[in-house]
């Protein structure tokens, strides 16, 4: 009876079932942006036109780089910092984030279509297998590379590849043919250019980007610095376009106490999100500068908004950059991703410091390269603060939002050793190049120096060595022989630190720039009160 009973009710259950699902499903797919109940997708004109330009169009068309074009041309209409990646990018451009890619660490540059080694990695793959600066390319796997008419993209793709893979190069050390096998392995991307005691109880420290490893990095060399004395930091952010905003909130909680607001971020489809700190920092209470420039832009303009709008540091250098929107970035079907603007961010006090980009991006971008021809960079008077949006930081000074962050000292840019010469000097790599082969030809006279501080202590650039500059150059028809004072002293001041970058790599090449250096002379003024 029981047995009858269930065949009689277990279709209408399974009915039931069935029509709840379908109801439930179509619920789901309701709240979904744009669908409705029993909606039929219909297609758009720009797939429609892209459908006939492929099926109708008179000649052959590569459908995908059109694909590429007109999606770019549809972001043009949003704000300058949503951006399509095509696919064959998008491998760099995450390698650059995540701060690291597989390869066989070495720097190379290509002098008589020749790929030379200007730098090998401490430690890594290439070190590790025996290869040395000056060493000389001559194939990678069965690939000739030498009088090949090689470029740096190229000899990239041959060098880089999966971890754990080796690679066969054929190399010219001196006069003679070598072979080696180097195994390739995580080559690191650093965001720390340089970490330095630049006098008694001051430290300095110079981040190019903020990328996944950025906390880590910085964090590193803070403790390094605290244990050689650390009381009083320069924090140089100039040129740091910016990167992963969460590593630039870990370094402010660094320097800011309590349950501090760091940054707030909101957008149309966004709920606000608060980052507070969110434990005890390792330099809450010493004195800090922050350098920024007009290169300083997106997480570094968070890390010093929260810092200046608390009153916690000192901002020294020319206005920022002024990038206030937060992208999203989404992987699409073929391997290609779009980075989309979703939000805004805001400092503490609620400043977005967004700069206005109505007229579209090429208007946008030319703004920054206005501010060195209407005298931005070189007065403090001419700097566009937009008096329309006024804040006032915890202690009562004056800030202003909607276009970058404007410095508490204005340091002019200097431009002394600007000038046609200086220009095509280093536009051709005749500095650079210089550097190394005047390294290769010294090497032994460089061990003398243990520290980049001996170096700048001790090392002479003479008058016979200027001469070799001035034929260097000559080799590449820029000529040296009517430069002014000033711009000798500058380009002078370039070799040297080109020279210690073949020894010390960029921290060697900052040490010495920072001798110089009117920001950095400023942050020494400032911080010694």
């Amino acid at each position: 009876m029981n047995n009858k009973k269930v065949q009689v009710w277990l279709p209408l259950l399974f009915s039931i079932t069935m029509i709840a699902g379908m109801y439930l499903g179509y619920k789901m797919r309701d709240n979904m942006p744009g669908k409705s109940f029993f909606f039929l997708e219909k297609r758009r004109p720009i797939q429609e036109i892209m459908d006939l330009i492929q099926n109708k169009y008179v000649d052959d068309v590569k459908a995908d780089a059109l694909a590429d074009t007109a999606i770019k041309a549809l972001l043009g209409k949003l704000d300058p910092h949503s951006v399509f990646i095509p696919a064959e990018q998008l491998q760099s451009v995450n390698e650059d984030l995540a701060g690291k890619f597989y390869g066989i660490g070495v720097e190379f540059n290509i002098f008589d279509d020749t790929i030379n080694v200007i730098n090998v990695l401490q430690d890594g793959p290439s070190f590790k297998a025996g290869l040395q600066t000056g060493d000389k390319f001559i194939k990678v796997e069965d690939s000739l590379v030498a009088g090949n008419k090689i470029d740096g993209d190229k000899i990239r793709k041959l060098l880089r590849g999966d971890r754990g893979t080796k690679v066969n190069i054929t190399f010219l050390r001196g006069a003679a043919i070598k072979k080696i096998t180097i195994t390739r392995d995580a080559i690191p991307l650093t965001s720390l250019d340089a970490s330095y005691m630049i006098e008694k109880g001051v430290g300095y420290i110079k981040l190019n980007k903020f990328s996944q490893q950025t906390y880590r990095e910085f964090m590193d060399a803070l403790m390094a610095l605290k244990k050689q004395g650390l009381q009083k930091l320069i924090l140089d952010l100039r040129g740091n376009g910016g990167g992963v905003l969460d590593e630039a909130v870990e370094i402010a909680d660094e320097f800011l106490p309590g349950d501090k607001l760091i940054t707030y971020t909101e957008g149309k489809h966004v709920a606000k999100k608060e980052y507070r700190c969110r434990r005890e920092g390792q330099f809450e209470t010493g004195a800090l500068v922050v350098l920024e420039d007009e290169g300083t832009a997106s997480a570094s303009e968070i890390l010093i908004g929260a810092l200046q709008d608390w009153d916690r540091a000192t901002v020294i250098g020319r206005r920022s950059f002024g990038k206030g929107l937060v992208q999203e970035q989404f992987d699409l079907s073929d391997n290609s991703a779009l980075r989309l603007t979703v939000a805004r961010y805001y400092t503490p006090v609620g400043r977005s410091i967004q700069r206005p980009y109505a007229n579209g991006g090429k208007a946008y971008y030319e703004e920054i390269s206005n501010r060195y021809h209407d005298g931005e960079t070189q007065s403090a008077d001419s700097v566009k603060n937009d008096t329309t949006k006024i804040f006032k930081t915890a202690g009562g000074k004056k800030l202003y939002g909607g276009g970058g962050i404007t410095p508490d000292y204005f340091v002019a840019l200097d431009t002394n050793g600007f000038s046609l010469t200086a220009a095509r000097l280093y536009s051709k790599n005749v500095v650079s190049n210089f550097a190394y082969t005047f390294y290769l030809q010294n090497t032994q006279q460089f061990k003398n120096y243990a520290t980049p501080s001996a170096f700048i202590k001790s090392f002479i650039f003479t008058e016979d060595n200027w001469k070799q500059l001035v034929s260097a150059a000559a080799k590449d028809s820029v000529s040296l022989s009517n430069v002014l004072p000033r711009e000798k002293t500058e380009i002078v001041s370039r070799i040297k630190s080109s020279i210690a970058r073949q020894v010390w790599r960029t921290e060697g090449m900052v040490e010495v720039l920072n001798t110089d250096d009117t920001a950095v002379k400023k942050a020494l003024e400032v911080i010694a009160k």
